[in-house]
């Protein structure tokens, strides 16, 4: 083997073997497990959502693969409708077009040429992060087989009266000039105004202060509400008002959604541009005035002298009449929450349109009754009451959307206006005996992303025809997402799955926290935070780094600061870590949380310690790749001790993984590896392969027992880890009388075929304590570890006298001891440094050993400074500016290391008079 693990040198190569040879397709043998991959956009690239996404994914395939499971991973990606158009536009606009001049068509064909651009980018990358997916499965939301599906769901959905036409409140973008889904809305909080109106009463007895935000939108005033249990307005319910400059009469309604404690109690009704408002605009049967352009200009239902006019410009004008009418009470400022489209970053408008609709209560009453039956569970469980709140409380399903690229709604009109739907022009003609004469117009929206993305789990496996594989692979084992898009997607397919296959989509959803920055912050391009997967893989340095976080940004603004963060972060750039410590470090982080911060030292942690694996392995085949005669084994306590610690440890990954627990799963297989076998087993054998005296079954059992375990923990670290592990295993196997083209092909290992010995345990365990008292003494008294020193016993048992005699040769070298020396009964040692295991108390004398002046000295320093260092961050939290606006997670940072610091300063002093005492005072401070 190389002397130094180089995953470039591997990765790709080893890839390259498992695709060509068809290694992740199905097996068509054993039990079906099955996951559906969340199709990312076609939009871009892959970020590190995508990946811990992805690395979870692939574990438990390649795990139940291993298993003898029939595992298919499906992959493929989703259209992503107004992302990817927006793409396109941009490209367009670049180039000095525009996609109406191009015209439908022309446009839709740029479309497609970039989205085989995109997918074959993300194929890639899937690639490089090892995804064993079933690539000739691969699907996409827009090709043949699946838009059948969404046109056939559609349809029928149709004809039961589950999907309507009607005119209805949505979220239109006016950059766009579509209506969003709620996914595709971003709340931000920003500065703005509460403005305080008076709305005279119609006989002029006075009038009702109203507070605002959207002084402009009083223009589509229909009402004005007050709660019916406040009593300074109660006499006034029935009256009217006069809406101001515009002298409109509207009546003063009683509504219990009004908060009487807000403002002045008073709260003006523009159903046509706020979703409460429309609400109660329903309850009440009150007018819907759309004073608003689809490109959110003010329109003829406004006065003539305002028509035209932009909505912050309105909103000047407006204010303006209204100060000079007299009827400002006043203005506050006020911090609100804005909509803003995530795509465009236009402020979003309550717009009422004619869109397509799904009747969503019929769907969603099964899907309920799913989950609460425990036909599909949630992990962790919690997540099953996010569900049941929005699926109690859902409304029906917005699916139309104002654009060109998607899945074209399946209806066509007539010059009457009359609407036909079906699969179809030519089915709509001859189930409505419409001659070619007469003209149909096909509807030019498309469907919302989501609708064809609801299919997923049965459209990819060939519905709505009969296939086998939709009989083999449906239901689903398992989904893997985050919590983001539960309501979006996965209540969603829960609802289509049941509605036509009859069962539910997956039996079991398992919810992933969101990846976060080391601060916890949201990863995205205007913070200048992100990174990509692929450059911790591969490495980038600090020019191209900052060129990908600034390139391309909606804020060119923030790219001195984003240059300066990155700069700061990442003086010499990204560091290669290779794509198994990036995949150990995803699946070390998946716990129940709902956020996980990502630290790049995590990842070089993991780099450590796939080196640390690399170079066991490589002493292992020197080890064993020397000849050695034929003969019998005889197994040490040590190689005993092994085999039953690898057993536990599968059993604990077994669990693990069968709960979902992919932090405990990687936790116990780094223990294992790390300090079971490469710290101690390793260690434990050097004196029996390296001592000419040791007899030849113990070698050899020796020589078995390190290729055994190195090649079955190779089988057990594969699917989180599966490059370095199929490496390894390809010089593992021979040594260990294993043969098999891949480890991936190869069963997983079972606790059994590694028996529990807890004798052995019990023995090892004793040696090990033994080792790390000695070692502790060393570390707290400051002895080389090179130099040899003598130990004494206290207080020994029959069981620790037996333990010393059978394994003196593992304690002289693993603690480097010069010599060992049993007390009796009321024998006194010299000052001495002790440590217990249990009632054996290990004494190591300190005549000799150390330069007490010279120890209380360094002792003295370390503690001055570490105190220094305590006041430092103590002052540091004692001031209140720095604890109120610095970030959360550093303040938490800081409480920690007061904590570290009083720890280590605790632990110096006592250390320092331990030296004092031992030596009897002699020496002062």
């Amino acid at each position: 083997m190389d002397k130094v693990y180089a995953p470039h040198e591997i990765e790709r190569r080893i890839y390259t073997r498992w695709e060509s040879h068809g290694w992740f397709a199905p097996a068509g043998r054993g039990a079906p497990f099955c996951i559906m991959i969340p199709p990312p956009n076609v939009t871009g690239t892959l970020h590190m959502g995508h990946a811990f996404n992805h690395t979870l994914m692939d574990t438990l395939t390649r795990y139940h693969r291993m298993r003898g499971d029939d595992a298919l991973w499906q992959p493929g990606t989703d259209h992503a409708g107004i992302a990817t158009q927006m793409v396109v536009e941009r490209q367009l606009e670049a180039a000095g077009l525009r996609r109406s001049e191009l015209g439908r068509e022309a446009f839709l064909e740029r479309v497609w040429q970039w989205k085989a651009q995109s997918g074959g980018t993300m194929a890639g990358q899937m690639r490089r992060l090892g995804d064993s997916v079933d690539w000739s499965r691969e699907r996409f939301t827009m090709d043949e087989g699946l838009s059948q599906a969404v046109l056939e769901v559609f349809v029928r959905l149709y004809e039961e009266g589950l999907i309507y036409r009607g005119k209805r409140l949505v979220n239109w973008d006016p950059v766009l000039l579509t209506a969003l889904s709620d996914l595709e809305v971003q709340s931000v909080e920003e500065d703005g105004h509460l403005w305080h109106l008076r709305y005279v009463l119609e006989d002029g007895s006075g009038h009702l202060v109203v507070a605002t935000t959207r002084p402009e939108t009083l223009l589509g005033d229909t009402a004005v509400a007050v709660n019916p249990e406040d009593e300074r307005y109660r006499h006034l319910i029935g009256k009217r008002v006069r809406v101001p400059i515009v002298e409109r009469l509207i009546p003063v309604i009683a509504d219990s959604y009004v908060d009487a404690a807000f403002g002045s109690g008073c709260l003006k009704i523009t159903p046509a541009h706020d979703f409460n408002d429309y609400e109660i605009g329903q309850r009440h049967n009150l007018p819907q005035i759309n004073i608003f352009t689809p490109h959110a200009t003010l329109n003829d239902n406004s006065p003539q002298r305002l028509r035209g006019l932009e909505r912050g410009a309105a909103r000047a004008r407006v204010l303006e009449e209204i100060e000079a009418a007299g009827l400002l009470e006043r203005v506050e400022s006020h911090k609100m929450m804005v909509p803003r489209g995530d795509r465009s970053g236009a402020v979003l408008e309550p717009y009422l349109t004619d869109q397509w609709y799904v009747k969503i209560a019929p769907l969603a009453a099964p899907a309920i009754a799913a989950v609460e039956s425990g036909r599909t569970r949630f992990i962790p469980e919690n997540w099953a009451k996010t569900y049941f709140e929005w699926m109690r409380n859902i409304k029906d399903w917005c699916i139309s959307r104002q654009l060109w690229w998607g899945h074209r709604i399946p209806a066509w009109y007539d010059a009457q206006g009359n609407v036909y739907v079906g699969r179809s022009e030519q089915e709509v003609r001859t189930r409505h005996a419409l001659h070619a004469d007469v003209p149909l117009q096909q509807d030019p929206d498309v469907l919302d992303t989501w609708f064809s993305s609801a299919l997923w789990p049965f459209s990819t496996l060939g519905w709505p025809q009969p296939t086998a594989e939709l009989s083999r692979y449906y239901p689903t084992t398992v989904l893997i997402t985050g919590f983001d898009i539960i309501f979006f997607w996965v209540a969603r397919m829960m609802m289509m799955g049941l509605k036509f296959m009859g069962d539910v989509p997956f039996r079991t959803v398992y919810v992933h926290g969101l990846i976060r920055d080391e601060s916890g912050e949201k990863m995205s391009k205007s913070k200048g935070n992100v990174i990509d997967p692929l450059d911790i893989v591969d490495g980038i340095d600090l020019p191209a780094l900052i060129a990908k976080r600034t390139t391309g940004l909606m804020q060119p603004q923030k790219r001195p600061a984003i240059e300066k963060a990155t700069r700061k972060q990442f003086p010499d750039g990204i560091a290669a870590h290779g794509t198994d410590a990036l995949r150990f470090t995803f699946a070390a982080l998946a716990s129940p949380s709902r956020d996980i911060r990502f630290d790049l030292a995590r990842v070089a942690g993991y780099r450590n310690f796939c080196n640390k694996l690399w170079n066991a392995a490589r002493f292992v085949t020197l080890m064993c790749e020397q000849d050695e005669p034929a003969g019998p084994l005889e197994l040490s306590v040590a190689d005993r001790w092994i085999r039953s610690r690898f057993g536990r440890t599968l059993s604990a990954v077994e669990k693990a993984l069968g709960e979902y627990r992919f932090d405990y799963a990687a936790n116990a297989l780094y223990e294992f590896t790390w300090y079971e076998y490469c710290d101690w087993y390793l260690e434990l054998t050097k004196p029996v392969l390296q001592s000419e005296s040791a007899a030849a079954p113990a070698r050899r059992a020796a020589r078995r027992t390190l290729a055994e375990i190195l090649e079955a923990l190779q089988r057990a670290l594969h699917p989180i880890m599966p490059f370095i592990t199929e490496e390894i295993w390809q010089r593992a196997a021979p040594l260990a009388g294993r043969s098999g083209e891949s480890v991936m092909l190869a069963p997983y290992p079972l606790p059994g075929e590694f028996p529990s010995d807890e004798a052995s345990e019990r023995e090892v365990g004793w040696i090990q304590a033994f080792v790390l008292a000695v070692r502790q003494i060393r570390g707290e008294m400051n002895i080389s570890p090179s130099r040899r020193i003598p130990v004494l016993l206290e207080g020994a048992s029959a069981q620790d006298r037996a333990y010393l005699e059978c394994h003196r040769p593992y304690l002289e070298r693993l603690a480097g001891i010069e010599s060992v020396t049993l007390l009796g009964p009321g024998e006194r040692a010299p000052q001495s440094a002790t440590a217990l295991i249990g009632e054996l108390t290990v004494l190591v004398p300190m005549a000799g050993l150390i330069d007490a002046t010279a120890e209380v000295e360094r002792l003295g320093k370390l503690i001055a400074r570490t105190q220094a260092d305590l006041s430092k961050v103590r002052g540091r939290l004692s001031n209140e500016s720095f604890v109120s606006n610095a970030p959360a997670a550093v303040v938490e940072t800081e409480r920690a290391r007061v904590t570290e610091l009083e720890r280590t300063a605790a632990g110096l002093t006592a250390q320092l008079e331990r030296v004092r005492t031992m030596l009897g005072g002699a020496t002062d401070a």
